[in-house]
């Protein structure tokens, strides 16, 4: 499937409430039906498993910040690898809107890219698309709508609103790769615990550690979170969970980088940031694009194949 990226964007900027809200239903009716065997993907609940086959682009916060998402997809060339070869995956690590001034145009250009490639991209759930218990504040989201779509946004925000609940807690790519958004629930066992976080049954606070909690190099364990939500933790968790799923680094988002990036927790960690400017103001914004069958003991080999913008 041939996809024009000027042509979506255009629209992007044009779109209307009408058109927004069926792009939007379109996306989460395929969402909700994703399950089993699809292309190189295997879903599990709401986890991606994904065979070392081919290369990942993958892509962190982007905040309404439309102009670093056309360039990482320009830049990259990857729609045009993932019109050439079906084991290209496009992995976008969460957190669209909020904070940037074009959050609905990011939002709608990558649903437009889940339905042109529906096999090939990912759309993993970020703390800014988290559940009514999980709010962010602020939450600039619901006031961009009022601006764009006037009398008729409650509609378009509860569409998306109810698409929050299809994307994806966790990827895992064997032997290699764990993508999460945020961080590390200590607890955790077994790629089921991620697979069913969001749901009734899952262990406290899975999805919310999963969605906000962050590494940090000073502590060996868990320590409350400024953010109000989620937890602070070190690389003793981080060493246990990765030896429990049998992968050897975590890539999440979640954090600001002044570079685009950075690594903890010895090389176990990587965190990318794809946006740049107001409000975090930071230098660069960057990406990860690798052959998934390439095996690296740490996040420090990975250095080669970020992409700083």
């Amino acid at each position: 499937m041939q996809a024009n990226l000027r042509q979506i964007v255009k629209k992007a900027l044009e779109i209307q409430s009408k058109g927004f809200t069926k792009t939007v239903e379109e996306a989460t009716e395929l969402l909700r039906k994703e399950n089993g065997k699809i292309g190189n993907l295997t879903i599990l609940g709401r986890l991606v498993k994904l065979k070392p086959l081919g290369e990942a682009l993958i892509v962190g916060d982007l905040h309404g910040d439309l102009d670093s998402l056309i360039d990482i997809l320009k830049d990259s060339d990857f729609l045009q690898k993932m019109n050439q070869n079906k084991n290209a995956i496009l992995i976008f690590l969460g957190d669209y809107g909020d904070r940037g001034e074009f959050s609905t145009e990011v939002y709608y250009t990558v649903l437009k890219l889940k339905l042109l490639f529906p096999k090939q991209i990912v759309l993993m759930r970020g703390n800014h698309e988290g559940p009514e218990n999980l709010m962010v504040s602020p939450h600039d989201l619901p006031h961009q709508f009022q601006v764009r779509f006037e009398e008729t946004w409650t509609e378009a925000y509860a569409k998306i609103r109810a698409l929050f609940n299809h994307l994806y807690n966790a990827v895992i790519v064997e032997k290699r790769y764990l993508i999460i958004h945020g961080g590390l629930p200590p607890e955790t066992n077994s790629v089921e615990d991620l697979a069913y976080a969001h749901s009734k049954n899952s262990k406290p606070n899975f999805l919310e550690d999963m969605l906000w909690s962050d590494p940090n190099d000073a502590i060996s364990k868990v320590y409350p979170s400024p953010r109000g939500a989620g937890r602070l933790f070190g690389a003793k968790i981080t060493t246990k969970v990765l030896e429990k799923l049998e992968v050897k680094i975590l890539i999440r988002g979640h954090e600001p980088c002044y570079e685009g990036f950075k690594i903890n927790h010895n090389g176990k960690v990587l965190t990318l940031f794809s946006r740049k400017g107001s409000p975090y103001f930071n230098n660069h914004g960057a990406y990860l694009k690798v052959k998934l069958a390439q095996k690296f003991a740490d996040a420090e080999k990975l250095l080669p194949y970020i992409h700083k913008f």
